[in-house]
């Protein structure tokens, strides 16, 4: 059964972005880079919140036609661009790329998708969306990128949860620019 896989960059102190939305503290490197291609080999089908749609989408489609785009960036708008998008919202009503479609109803829409054939899908973010996928019961797995950075306050990971989650550790993958790859599995 295909599963869904929150995948998301958190600070040592739990945070995925600073005081200010910055997120210039994300490493990025070309590690990094080789890690998740690796990781998406699995996967066929994005998942997106309504606030991070639109940024998101407009940074990976303008990276398509930039040819000063960073090879990995490029090699990830490509991949990006012929997967399939699903983006959760209640008052969006159109999305501009292709592959891309919206749905209202997270729950009726993942066990939908978990029945039929395919790859995993992934969650992007945000914590919004990640939040109401995990109490909702629905994130199978998690790929947490932690970063070797302290921002000492932003928008933390894991807010808004309504209870307890019990996870087991599937893999610990250190890197070289001092980030660690961490996978584990919701034993529900």
């Amino acid at each position: 059964m295909r599963k869904v896989i929150l995948a998301m960059e958190m600070s040592l102190d739990g945070f995925i972005e600073g005081p200010n939305g910055e997120m210039d503290w994300l490493i990025g490197k070309e590690e990094d880079w080789k890690e998740m291609f690796k990781d998406l080999e699995s996967v066929d089908t994005y998942l997106l919140g309504r606030k991070m749609y639109p940024g998101y989408a407009a940074y990976w489609r303008s990276a398509l036609t930039n040819e000063s785009s960073p090879k990995d960036e490029l090699r990830y708008a490509k991949l990006a661009d012929k997967s399939q998008h699903i983006v959760f919202s209640k008052t969006l009503t159109t999305v501009e790329w292709k592959n891309t479609r919206i749905a209202t109803d997270p729950l009726a829409e993942i066990n939908q998708l978990k029945k039929q054939p395919g790859k995993d899908m992934v969650i992007w973010g945000g914590a919004e969306l990640a939040a109401t996928f995990i109490n909702l019961g629905l994130v199978d797995r998690y790929r947490i990128t932690l970063n070797p950075t302290i921002l000492g306050g932003g928008k933390p990971m894991f807010n808004n949860i309504a209870q307890r989650r019990k996870l087991k550790l599937l893999e610990s993958r250190p890197m070289k620019s001092g980030a660690t790859i961490l996978w584990y599995e919701d034993t529900k």
